[in-house]
């Protein structure tokens, strides 16, 4: 169980009651030590696996936490609780649904859920500045995330309400202080101050409003599944005693991603026993904009007083000049880095030995084409000296970034696989369930027809379709009686019909819709569909 841990990890693995913090870097085996230290506290019998707890942040994490701790320990005998935070506070919730206000089977709203909750409730918000006349459903979905951020940073609706009030006492003794000194009309800081006040009262009520809406409706959205179960522990005694001692130990990954409430969260858990393992690296938070912050691990120092600190720095991932080089770069985000604020040393010392290891090159380009063809250029050079395609890798920020990249290998001749997904909406099955709804829904779109006609579901092959496409272009004439072959139609502008086929290739040639005309239905009730487009834009039938 302890084979082949390094003296820091096997400190950690080994730990016995009370806090610790391990503050693990990349590639220093940290989810070794927290599955290590399950099997670990089970093998000494210092808990039953009923009595341990895991968190983490993806479910994918969880899995893979669960799997290893399922070979570490006998089979069938591993019922740890490992899970992410809203995974464990859903479960709560409906554990205990009655004591907050809800059905145990009550639904999770997810964003466009609550998106759609404002929207039929719109006028019950109470909303002035955000209720545009022009668009009333402007600032729905930014009110959403507002909402969801004040359940993050532990903010109740009665806390902000209370923050509005005070921004209001305040914004009226600055108002009647500038009246009281004789001033003429209302200063800029003053009316700015008034704005803000105003502006925040209304937003405390739609929040207060939007809590009501979730418990009439028995439902609750994300913020809620860890929000909710911390107030659960929090404002009920019984339960809260019942839940720290159903979990003795309680371990947390990636801890520096943890915000306000789910740091609270943890707090409560381990309030009667002490005994958190949290493991964690500031350099590695990606989760800032969910609120996530440096001050949750320095808070733990104060909260967990004794606590142990462990420090991962052997790292088996990277070779020293990264290291080195990704070190150089983090500094740059000092003071505000736990090794600055603490005093300690993070910097990674690599496990892998290679000789000759080359220096990492930072290079910049003018446009990302630039960077794409010299990419292209590099690995093509290195191809021709006698490298192979699959000993190169390239990393890109996003999915999109990929594909200027990848025109450049195809006019390098250079073969290429890509790992990278282009998400949900743009999956072949998806694809064509939204043209198939488009379709329904605007029977002219032509786009939309024609995918679902050249789709798997139909399967039309390509002398149907021409055939098709011919015969609406035909009655699409006959209909407006075009000449064949006429560039401008009566009425001025046009739009041109794609595909359409010249005399000499045996078609009737190219057919001109007029400028803002649309086709709804052709004689004789044949299928020819049209929209309006704009002048100068394809108007596609089908």
């Amino acid at each position: 169980m302890l084979a082949g841990l390094n003296a820091e990890q096997r400190r950690a693995v080994t730990h016995g009651d009370g806090g610790l913090l391990v503050v693990a870097g990349p590639g220093t085996g940290k989810t070794e030590v927290i599955t290590r230290r399950i099997a670990w506290l089970i093998a000494t019998r210092r808990a039953k696996p009923s009595e341990i707890l895991a968190l983490t942040f993806t479910e994918k994490a969880a899995a893979e936490m669960q799997v290893r701790v399922d070979q570490l320990v006998p089979y069938g005998f591993a019922d740890t609780a490992i899970s992410t935070f809203h995974a464990f506070g859903d479960r709560l919730i409906r554990e205990f649904a009655y004591e907050v206000g809800r059905s145990p089977d009550a639904r999770v709203l997810s964003r466009a859920d609550t998106v759609i909750l404002l929207r039929e409730h719109l006028f019950e918000l109470s909303l002035d500045t955000y209720l545009p006349l022009g668009d009333p459903t402007r600032f729905l979905g930014a009110l959403a995330t507002l909402f969801a951020r004040c359940r993050d940073e532990d903010v109740s609706p009665a806390r902000f309400a209370a923050h509005a009030a005070g921004l209001a006492r305040g914004a009226e003794a600055a108002l009647a202080a500038s009246r009281a000194g004789g001033a003429a009309g209302v200063p800029d800081e003053v009316a700015t101050l008034v704005e803000t006040a105003r502006r925040q009262g209304e937003l405390a009520v739609a929040y207060q409003r939007y809590v009501e809406l979730l418990a009439e409706r028995g439902a609750i959205d994300f913020g809620d599944q860890v929000s909710l179960a911390l107030h659960l522990l929090r404002d009920r005694a019984a339960i809260r005693a019942t839940v720290q001692a159903r979990f003795r130990y309680v371990l947390v990954d990636e801890f520096q991603d943890t915000n306000r409430v789910q740091a609270e969260l943890v707090a409560v858990l381990a309030e009667r026993h002490g005994n958190v393992t949290v493991v964690g690296d500031d350099d590695q938070s990606i989760y800032r904009f969910r609120g996530a912050a440096i001050s949750n691990i320095l808070e733990f120092r104060d909260r967990q007083r004794g606590a142990r600190t462990i420090i991962l720095r052997r790292n088996y991932r990277a070779t020293a000049p990264i290291l080195d080089a990704a070190h150089r770069l983090v500094r740059f985000n000092d003071p505000d880095r736990l090794e600055a604020r603490v005093g300690i040393s993070k910097h990674l010392r690599p496990e892998r030995a290679v000789r000759g290891a080359a220096p990492v090159r930072h290079l910049a380009f003018a446009t990302g084409s630039d960077e794409a063809d010299w990419i292209a250029s590099e690995i093509r050079r290195r191809i021709d000296a006698g490298a192979r395609p699959h000993d190169f890798a390239i990393l890109t920020r996003a999915n999109a970034d990929a594909d200027p990249i990848l025109r450049a290998l195809n006019v390098a001749a250079i073969p290429w696989r890509s790992t990278g997904s282009s998400g949900l909406y743009g999956r072949p099955e998806v694809r064509v369930l939204l043209a198939f709804l488009r379709a329904i829904a605007d029977p002219s779109s032509g786009p939309d027809v024609y995918a679902v006609a050249a789709s798997p579901v139909y399967a039309f092959d390509g002398a149907d379709l021409a055939a098709i496409m011919g015969s609406a272009r035909a009655r699409l004439a006959a209909a407006h009686g075009w000449r064949s072959g006429q560039r401008r139609p009566p009425g001025g502008g046009s739009a041109s019909l794609p595909g359409s086929r010249s005399p000499a290739a045996g078609g009737r040639g190219p057919v001109r819709v007029p400028e803002g005309h649309r086709l709804a239905r052709p004689p004789r009730g044949g299928r020819i569909y049209g929209r309006r487009r704009g002048a100068g834009q394809c108007c596609p039938v089908l």
